[in-house]
């Protein structure tokens, strides 16, 4: 069978291979293989957190990180991957066949170009089994400067920040 995957990412190069049918498993495999991660300036190459439930992890991510421009996940089996030219995050079910846990203390932030947004980010979270904790969405100023902040945890329990970088 002949894959040819075309992005509109500059990070991913445009590949044409030859592979055995897999579906959707193995274009997902494909596209993450030619991921160029080489790029100045990139601290981080991914972030992966767990989930028990893959398809409702699914369904909340594709509908918050769409608030941002983020195509849907390509599904890898027991993982699913949302790529931008910034950096790739993704939620699997773990792999030593334990619970999925969320981090005490820990925060996955995703950058909001305004804070309508971030509103939109937080709006689409509740809306798809998330919760929101902290504050409610808002400004925020501190050490870092006026930030626009909007904290929901997904429905298992991770906790995540849309982020507004006010000037």
């Amino acid at each position: 069978m002949r894959i040819v995957i075309v992005t509109n990412f500059p990070h991913v190069r445009d590949v044409e291979k030859t592979t055995s049918p897999s579906g959707a498993d193995g274009q997902a495999r494909q596209r993450l293989a030619t991921l160029n991660l080489k790029e100045k300036g990139r601290m981080f190459s991914h972030i992966m957190i767990g989930t028990n439930d893959l398809t409702k992890a699914k369904s909340f991510y594709d509908a918050v990180l769409g608030t941002l421009g983020v195509p849907p996940a390509a599904v890898d089996g027991h993982r699913i991957f949302y790529m931008t030219p910034t950096g790739i995050f993704s939620v699997s079910e773990p792999i030593n066949g334990e619970p999925a846990t969320s981090a005490n203390g820990g925060t996955v932030g995703f950058a909001c170009a305004s804070t309508e947004q971030a509103d939109a980010w937080h709006a689409a979270g509740v809306a798809n089994g998330g919760t929101t904790c902290e504050d409610p969405p808002g400004v925020r100023e501190g050490g870092l400067g006026k930030l626009y902040l909007a904290y929901l945890r997904d429905p298992d329990g991770n906790k995540l920040c849309g982020l507004h970088r006010m000037s």
